[in-house]
């Protein structure tokens, strides 16, 4: 006996994954075979594998294993993000522990800190994926930042600089005062907080007023400091309020600018008094509304330096007492926010809140209390600020065309295809794109500047320096580039390009990218454009996007609710193959999946099953086949679990080509635990305790067979328990040739017997209601029946006579006749058109049964009529809880379904 008589993942994971490693297996020399190729995407050199990493790695992983069986040239390619701003900030963060600080550094000095680090402690997640199974080409690990991907970001750069395709331009960028960087918006956390809602008073200028004869614009704002840069204000067009002040001005309260009053359609007239401040400088909307009035992004005025403390604006209005504040309170101390409610106050300029207190009296605010969605940066932790600074920008625009036309052209199919309106809608609609970034660890932006300013892009300092001409003194862009701009190059950097490299014509495109859809601005759609400007051709083919992973309730996962599931911990508990299982189980497009630990241990028990399976057949001298083909086979069972190995290879290879994960994993798994291990091995075992040594050793044939298909289609689902279970199964028999991850698939060579297939679909049926009869009447599941049968004909005696065998171990019916049943209570059944009569004489005190059948039918009758009371209540299903209303209604639909169940067995009694 080769197995364990307990299954233990833990004992044979590490093992089995070295061992693949070492043997190189994940990427054998198949040169001659056809390629298929997946990127990983790039996990941050920082991060820890969480739940939303397995699931993107799991479904990988399936697929490539997969592919990999079936005889490609299968390429997982993986890597590292460098990630720019996180690995920084943990850098600066151990140093702050040191009581040193970056700038106590030079940046060389400082980036060569973060490269030991990198070497150091960097790249966690690595051997967290390796737990968890990922078959990835770990002989090929590449970095964002290694030489070959920096040799390819700069020639984009370049490229891109000299197509006018990348160019430098005045915008308003996500600005993070903490990190001192512009962040992208996936960096942009928007998290709902107190705040106020505060009215002024503007005053029209040159003794203009309104048509009502006041003499002022109201306008409200939840972030008053920005008034010391407003440069207009907006009315709707269609506004009869203000028809007769559009061009006239405004003088602002406390600087004294004169601002135009604008027509824009950004302005609604149903929102308060329907004019908006517009301060273009420090507002996404009113930078819009600020080109569309004509300022120049160069004109536009900014009022805070890159820590949000107050500067002077370029027309110099901004009173001296505002200098150096925080843009609002700050440390315990008032910032300009405060200080600009305080003057207007004072000055009369502020309209007051008025509220009723808990008497009904009115009472005066300053502000009205509002819940505000805040932007707050996810690493610095402080509310972003727009900020309008000179940046490096990718004309998206432009590049998003191509992209666009591969959707609909079918050159990349996306996967499930309604994210197609969701891609369209976004890339019909791109922005310019941010790539600059002000820190000292990424890409060096390949940019120099002469002492007029005048850009230089070249792939180096000499050849810049060329440009300029002999004798001009040039300055490096100290900006690095965004992490997305390097991971946008992926697909094709990471196989050798700008070189032409025999891997780079084998795998671009490659065949598919799996993500999950909150990155498919971020990441998947820049891929798509990057790869069609420098590949001339899509950089995958098809597109898959899954969802999230969620808490078991279906709320988001977040460390501040508590809810966040380690995946590793349930590697620790239940072993990665299960977690991999239940991952793939729950995979339905278009579904985020609801975390459940339940599942997780129950397909734990899925492996302990087959574990337990492979034991019972290593007992019964039931060994590895020794063909790829199905063997011969006379028995109807052996031809019909044949027949049932060809139907879910079919079926399970049709569901992995249409990334039906759920549909694939649950046709693995019902044949494994319901056809193979709960009837099959069950049906054979009169045959291998018989005294029928040929039929015998068929069965030990075809059950050494079908294992090994199981074992075989299950590898990409469960690699652990699978590649054990290959190995052992064949150790009494001088072992295998080859490793089971390169093993090959399934390829039956038999068709689908239909006669053995209903006559064994037959047997499971009948035996099937024999039990159900049993456990409806209360009858030991041991009782020895016999059964009288009406309605029979020719074929079924001849069936009965084959499975007779099984129909007495199996089944419990020691006689089936063909001979009227004897008077006195019987149950019935009928299966396939036949009536099976099954005397209960002797098996049950009828009367006593039908009295406990009787008294529960009743007590389910009566649960049931009051959940439906409850459930007919309005007052009920309005004001209970939603999940309180649910599980009335399902606790209803089981007691109604018992009632049935109940009424069904009384009825068998007669």
């Amino acid at each position: 006996m080769t197995l364990d008589k307990n299954f233990d993942p833990a004992a044979i994971e590490a093992r089995w994954y070295e061992h693949w490693e070492t043997k190189g297996l994940f990427r054998p020399e198949r040169d001659d075979r056809e390629p298929f190729t997946i990127v990983n995407p790039p996990p941050n050199v920082t991060g820890s594998l969480h739940i939303g990493h397995a699931l993107d790695n799991t479904l990988q992983d399936i697929i490539i294993r997969h592919e990999r069986l079936k005889g490609k040239d299968a390429l997982w390619v993986v890597g590292m993000d460098h990630a720019g701003i996180a690995t920084q900030m943990v850098v600066e963060r151990q140093m702050n522990e040191r009581q040193q600080k970056r700038t106590d550094f030079t940046r060389e000095e400082f980036v060569a800190k973060v490269w030991e680090w990198k070497e150091e402690s960097g790249g966690t997640i690595t051997g967290q994926l390796r737990r968890l199974g990922c078959s990835m080409d770990w002989s090929n690990e590449r970095f964002t930042m290694d030489e070959g991907m920096n040799e390819a970001v700069l020639k984009v750069f370049v490229d891109l600089y000299n197509d006018g395709l990348i160019y430098r331009d005045k915008r308003l960028v996500n600005w993070d005062p903490a990190l001192k960087t512009a962040i992208s918006d996936l960096e942009v956390e928007t998290v709902d907080t107190k705040g106020s809602f505060w009215h002024f008073k503007y005053p029209l200028a040159d003794g203009v007023t309104l048509a009502d004869g006041r003499d002022y614009i109201e306008v409200a704002t939840t972030r008053p400091e920005t008034m010391l840069a407003d440069m207009a204000v907006a009315v709707h067009p269609s506004d009869e309020r203000y028809k007769s002040v559009v061009g006239k001005e405004v003088i602002l309260p406390i600087t004294g600018r004169r601002v135009p009053i604008v027509a824009d359609e950004h302005a609604d007239p149903e929102l308060g008094s329907g004019a908006v401040k517009i301060t273009p400088g420090h507002d996404f909307n009113d930078f819009e509304v600020g080109k569309r009035a004509g300022f120049a992004a160069g004109e536009m005025l900014n009022m805070l330096d890159g820590e949000a403390n107050v500067c002077q604006t370029a027309d110099g209005l901004v009173p001296d007492e505002y200098i150096g504040l925080h843009r609002f309170r700050k440390d315990g101390v008032n910032g300009a926010r405060e200080l600009v409610v305080q003057r207007m106050k004072e000055q009369g300029f502020l309209i007051p809140h008025i509220a009723k207190n808990k008497e009904g009296e009115e009472v005066e605010h300053d502000a009205e209390p509002r819940t505000i969605a805040t932007p707050f940066g996810d690493r610095g932790g402080v509310v972003i600020e727009p900020w309008l600074t000179d940046q490096w920008y990718v004309d998206a625009e432009t590049l998003a065309q191509p992209a666009i036309e591969a959707v609909k052209s079918g050159a990349i199919e996306i996967v499930p295809k309604s994210w197609e309106k969701t891609y369209f809608n976004w890339m019909e609609n791109i922005q310019p794109w941010c790539v600059s970034r002000q820190l000292w660890w990424g890409h060096r932006i390949p940019a120099w500047f002469d002492d007029n300013g005048k850009i230089y892009v070249a792939m180096d300092e000499a050849a810049a320096q060329e440009q300029a001409g002999a004798g001009v003194s040039l300055a490096r862009d100290p900006d690095v580039l965004d992490t997305w701009f390097s991971s946008a190059l992926w697909p094709f950097g990471t196989l050798g390009w700008p070189e032409n490299t025999k891997d780079l014509e084998r795998h671009y495109p490659n065949d598919l990218l799996i993500s999950g859809f909150d990155i498919l601005f971020f990441w998947d759609a820049r891929m798509a454009m990057q790869g069609i400007q420098f590949m001339k051709d899509v950089p995958w083919k098809r597109l898959y996007l899954h969802g999230l992973v969620r808490a078991e309730d279906g709320s988001k996962m977040s460390k501040s609710k508590g809810n966040v599931v380690d995946p590793l911990g349930l590697i620790d508990q239940y072993g990665a193959d299960a977690l991999r299982f239940f991952m793939a189980a729950m995979e339905s497009q278009g579904r985020d999946i609801k975390m459940d630990d339940k599942r997780v241990e129950g397909y734990r028990n899925f492996a302990t099953k087959l574990w337990n399976a492979s034991r019972f057949c290593e007992v019964n001298g039931i060994g590895a086949s020794k063909t790829l083909a199905a063997p011969q086979a006379s028995l109807p069972v052996n031809r019909w679990i044949i027949s049932e190995v060809v139907e879910t290879q079919q079926a399970l290879d049709k569901a992995l080509a249409d990334l039906r994960f759920d549909a694939a994993a649950n046709t693995i798994y019902h044949f494994t635990w319901d056809r193979f291990c709960d009837w099959y091995l069950e049906l054979i075992k009169p045959v291998l305790q018989g005294e029928d040594a040929s039929a015998a050793d068929e069965t030990r044939i075809v059950a050494g067979w079908v294992l090994d298909q199981i074992i075989i289609m299950l590898h990409p689902f469960m690699p652990f328990i699978t590649e054990e279970l290959w190995h052992a199964m064949a150790a009494e028999n001088g072992g295998r040739d080859y490793d089971l991850i390169v093993a090959k698939w399934p390829e039956p060579k038999a068709a689908v017997d239909a006669q053995a297939k209903a006559e064994i679909d037959w047997l499971i049926k009948l035996v099937s209601e024999v039990r159900s009869t049993k456990v409806e009447l209360n009858i030991a599941p041991g009782t020895k029946m016999t059964a009288h049968v009406r309605d029979g004909d020719d074929d079924l005696l001849a069936k009965i006579a084959r499975q007779n065998a099984a129909l007495d171990r199996v089944g419990r019916l020691e006689t089936i006749s063909f001979d009227p049943a004897p008077e006195g209570a019987s149950a019935q059944i009928v299966v396939d058109g036949a009536t099976y009569v099954l005397p209960l004489a002797g098996a049950i005190d009828v009367d006593a049964e039908k009295g406990r059948l009787n008294k529960a039918l009743e007590a389910a009758q009566k649960e049931a009529k009051s959940l439906s009371g409850r459930l007919g209540n309005p007052n009920f299903v309005e004001k209970a809880k939603p999940e309180a209303v649910e599980k009335a209604r399902a606790d209803l639909a089981d007691k109604e379904a018992e009632a049935e169940r109940l009424q069904a067995a009384i009825d068998r009694l007669g």
